[in-house]
């Protein structure tokens, strides 16, 4: 998930790095993380390492695709300014791309922890032997009414306290204004 900004950056930056990547990622972006859950639990076992690989896969997506969208998607006027004062592309990058891009470089990372959220539970409900997932699974099997409840309560609380967090270090780190729709 750590390689998904920086790879990001020089995908939407790169021209050549975007169409020697591009095949290759297109095929792994179009296979449902769910999916490859068996394959994880295979290779990695039934346990915590297969769930974190999991989550690691399915977060990667938003946070690569949206950081690619953010420096495509610069103002070209900004880029062109900046380089008529005779910035270096590199300080182009650093000062105009980069911050441009934060904001929805940061979209991709909340997306990303909702997925979390969810693959992390979908992994739980089917390879795991403990876990909000498992509970939500195993109550529901069981008929343990109020304990699936609970699972899921505790499922939404986690999602909602995890997105809070991730808007503070988001206004923390772009110093914008709180909009009324965060």
């Amino acid at each position: 998930m750590a390689a998904a900004v920086p790879l990001g950056l020089l995908i939407g930056w790169y021209r050549t790095v975007a169409d020697l990547l591009n095949p290759l990622l297109e095929v792994f972006r179009n296979t449902a993380a769910i999916a490859l859950l068996p394959v994880f639990v295979l290779i990695l076992g039934i346990g915590e390492t297969s769930k974190v690989a999991i989550v690691l896969y399915a977060c990667a997506w938003p946070i690569l695709l949206n950081t690619i969208g953010a420096v495509r998607t610069v103002d070209p006027t900004l880029i062109r300014s900046a380089r008529s004062l005779g910035l270096p592309a590199v300080r182009v990058f650093q000062k105009v791309v980069l911050p441009a891009a934060v904001p929805a470089i940061f979209t991709g990372i909340r997306l990303a922890g909702s997925t979390s959220v969810l693959v992390m539970i979908v992994a739980e409900m089917v390879g795991a032997k403990e876990g909000l997932g498992f509970l939500v699974g195993s109550s529901q099997q069981n008929f343990a009414i109020h304990e699936m409840y609970a699972g899921i309560i505790a499922i939404s609380v986690l999602g909602l306290v995890f997105n809070y967090l991730l808007v503070l270090l988001e206004r923390r780190l772009t110093r914008r204004r709180p909009a009324a729709s965060d």
